[in-house]
Formats: structure tokens, sequence, C-alpha cells
């Protein structure tokens, strides 16, 4: 009887529902923590939060493709640039390009960021390869902070092919840049054409003006103009210094022609007379005629017969040498009685330098009205260039301006050609694009570790759990602070 009422006291005692308030105490406050009974639940949700964490891992890495990256680094010289051009006798032209940091309004490692990732970088690379544009892919760029280095990362579905994409991205970027820097350089070029051809038709027209007013005067330039001027004084200093020199041999022949009492010109005749041998000997006999007619005076009478023969005899003789006079000298008797009829000895020497010195005299006398002509035209010559060499000077300087001008214009249009990198500044390949040795992605160990850390956090929000009523009961049953 016991034991009966034993087993049907049990199962109603088993039967007996928990209180509904006890349960939600439970699920909020958990129970104690030697509650083994609690354990099967902590377990089952263990086992499904591994599960839910490590079955997508497990997914990705057996069903990720792999890729593999492809890195280049670029970098920018940070010095500037500078060209000069001497242009002999007209000027210099210089062009400097300022560093590509020096300016803290534009960064060029973020315009080179932005054009690596360009539209029309990516549709000429994957051109390059054959692909479209969305296979390709976007390269992703680094810059390094404090520094000019840009690192270029690509990624391709192998090792080949991930360095065949950063290649391809590469060469697309430097003939964009190429192409960039030429459009800024015949942009720049085209807008100074229209100066150019500005300043060419000045110095045209210049030319032109020059030209006629060489035609219509005559004169080629100021230079022989000056040189004109300078002959000119050479020219009447000279006549200047003939003059006194004329004056100084006219006054020597003077002298002379006073002493000697016979002008030059009855001294050159008298010379030329007796150089004649028959007209000497003529003399000779009408001195030995004039001689027997002394003799024969000096004996008998005027009317002697003696007499009358030598005096006849001599006046034939002397009419026999003064037609022989006039037919050397062309001289009448009259004439003929002033030739100087003893130029022997000194005196022949005197009238000889008589001569001498008056056809010296009449040469630079010559010489001198010959001078004193050109220097007329020279000076006339002068007077008519005058306005033409002011004008020609004036012409000429514009002339040099306009050239010089025209010249530099073109000199800053040439050096600025060599201003390559002025707005696209100087970027150089540091290294290659890279083989990668083994793929990028997936990456088991990032992907382990994340499971781990994601178990790991799992497991210590199941033991904050079991434990939550022994820490829930210990921070109420601290003692309030008292104020």
């Amino acid at each position: 009887m016991t034991d009966q009422a034993t087993w049907a006291i049990a199962p109603a005692y088993a039967a007996k529902p928990k209180p509904k308030r006890s349960r939600l105490r439970r699920a909020f406050l958990g129970g104690g923590l030697n509650d083994l009974g609690r354990l099967p639940r902590y377990v089952a949700f263990a086992l499904l939060g591994g599960t839910l964490i490590w079955a997508p891992i497990t997914g990705y890495l057996k069903t990720a493709p792999e890729r593999y990256k492809s890195v280049a680094s670029l970098i920018l010289p940070g010095s500037g640039a500078s060209a000069s051009l001497n242009l002999n006798g007209i000027g210099q032209a210089s062009s400097y390009a300022n560093s590509a940091f020096s300016s803290n309004a534009v960064s060029p490692t973020e315009t080179y960021k932005r054009l690596l990732t360009a539209d029309r970088i990516l549709d000429a690379a994957a051109g390059k390869l054959g692909m479209e544009r969305a296979a390709l892919g976007r390269p992703r760029i680094n810059l390094v902070d404090q520094t000019s280095l840009i690192h270029v990362e690509m990624v391709g579905n192998s090792p080949e092919d991930a360095q065949n994409r950063a290649d391809a991205i590469l060469d697309a970027f430097y003939a964009e840049l190429d192409a960039l820097r030429a459009d800024e350089v015949n942009t720049r070029e085209d807008s100074g054409l229209q100066a150019i051809s500005d300043y060419r038709d000045s110095v045209s027209g210049t030319r032109s003006d020059i030209a006629r007013l060489q035609a219509e005067s005559g004169l080629l330039s100021v230079e022989q103009y000056d040189e004109l001027i300078d002959r000119h004084l050479t020219l009447e200093t000279r006549v200047h210094a003939l003059t006194a020199v004329l004056r100084d041999k006219s006054a020597r022949v003077e002298r002379l022609q006073d002493q000697l009492g016979i002008d030059a010109e009855m001294a050159a005749v008298t010379l030329k007379l007796f150089a004649d041998g028959a007209y000497v000997t003529m003399l000779d006999e009408v001195a030995g005629f004039e001689a027997a007619l002394a003799e024969a005076s000096a004996h008998y009478g005027p009317a002697h017969p003696k007499v009358l023969d030598a005096r006849q005899s001599r006046d034939k003789a002397k009419a026999a040498a003064s037609r022989f006079a006039k037919g050397i000298t062309g001289f009448d008797a009259a004439e003929a009685a002033m030739l100087d009829l003893a130029p022997d000895g000194v005196r022949a020497d005197l009238l000889s330098q008589l001569v001498e010195k008056d056809a010296d005299r009449a040469g630079t006398a010559e010489e001198l009205a010959a001078l004193r002509q050109q220097l007329a035209a020279a000076a006339a010559d002068l007077d008519q260039k005058r306005v033409a060499a002011a004008a020609l000077q004036d012409l000429e300087r514009d002339f040099a301006v306009a050239e010089a001008v025209f010249a530099s214009a073109i000199a800053r249009t040439q050096s600025g050609k060599s201003d390559f990198y002025a707005s696209y500044p100087l970027v150089q390949v540091l290294e290659n694009p890279s083989l990668p040795e083994k793929p990028s992605s997936p990456n088991k160990k990032l992907a382990i570790a994340a499971g781990g850390a994601a178990t790991f956090m799992m497991l210590v929000g199941l033991l904050i759990g079991w434990v939550r009523l022994a820490l829930i009961g210990r921070l109420l049953s601290k003692p309030a602070p008292t104020t």
C-alpha cells in the first residue's frame, strides 16, 4: 500500500507546473553556476553559432576564384626646370617651370590619382588588352603622405594577367599625359600665332618703308651718311691745308720772279730757246760780229766801210737769230726782246727753279680747284640727304624694335616648347608592375583569423550568459553609496 501510494503521489508531484513568474525570472537572470540543466541549450547555441560563422567562411574559401595583385610605384621629381635662349644683338628669352610641389593649391599626386582612374585611361587599357572595360576593373591608387609616391595596384586572374593589366594602365596613363602636354603646347602656340603674325606685318611694313626711302634718296644706311660726313670733313680739312700750301708756293714763285726780273713763262721760254743748239750758235755769231764791230769802230770812223760791213753783218746775224727765236717761241720782236739772253751759270739754275716752282704751284692750284669742286658737291649732297638720313634713322630704329619684338615672340614660343612639364609635371616609374608569386584573394589566413575571432566572441557571449545570475546578484547586493 505504501508503494502504491508513493507511485500515486510521484506522478501527481511531477506533473505540477512551475509558476510562470519563475520561468521569466530564469530566462532573464539564468540559473546557478552549478545548474547543468542549461548545458544542452548552450551547447546547441554554440553549435548553431559555429555553423553560422564557419559555413560562409568555408564556402568562400572553397568557391572564391584566386585573384592576383600586381603593384607598381610612381614618383614625381620635386625639382623645377629652366631654359634660356640668348639672341645675339637682340636679347634673351627664358622660361622657368616651378616645382610640381611649390603650390599648396594644386596637388599633382591627387591630379594623377584621378587621371589614373579616368574612364578614357581604362578604355584605352582595356582596348589594348582586348577586353571590356567592366572586365578590366579599376586600379587601386594609394598616395603616401609627405612623399611624391603613387602606388598603383591592379588585380588579375593570374600573375601574368595582373602584371599585363598594370602595364596597360601605365601605358595608357603615359600616352594620355603626352597627349595632354602636346595639346597644351599646341594651344599656347596657336594663341601666339596671331601676335607673331602682327609682329611679322610690322617688320615687313617697316622694311618696305626703308627700301622705298633708300631708293628715293640713294642713301643705304645711316652709317653711310656718317661716312659721307666724315669724308666731307676730311675733304674740307684737306682744302684748307692745300690752300695754305698754295699760298706758300705762290709767294715763293713771286719772290723768285722779282729777284730774276722775269716771270715764270718767259723763263720757261728762255730755257726752251737756249736749249736749242742752233740758236746758241747764232747767238755766238752775233757775239762775234758784235766784237768785230767794236774793233772796227775803235780803229775807224762810223762811215768807214769796215765799220759798215761789221754793223751790217751783226744786224743780219741778229735778224736771223730773231727769226729763229720767233719760229721757236712764237713771240714777236717786242716780246722776244724781253727774253733773258744770259741764262747760263747760276742764273740758268734760278730760271729752272722758277719754272719748276711755278709748275708745282700750278699743279697745286689745279688740285685745290678740283678739291673745292668736290667739297661743294659733297656739301650739296649732304644737304640733300640730311632729311633722308634722319628719316632713315627713325625707320631703322623702328625696324630694330619690331624685329626684336618679333624675334622675342618666336623665341618665347620656341622656348615654351621646352617647358613641357609646366602643367603636367614629370612622373617616373619607380617600381615596374610586379609579378605576384601568390594570390591576394581569397586570403585563407585572414578568413580563418576572422572566423576564430567571431567564434571566440560567441563563446565569450555564452559564458557571460551562463554566469549572468551571479553577476546580476553581485551588482544588486552592493550597498548604495551614502551621501
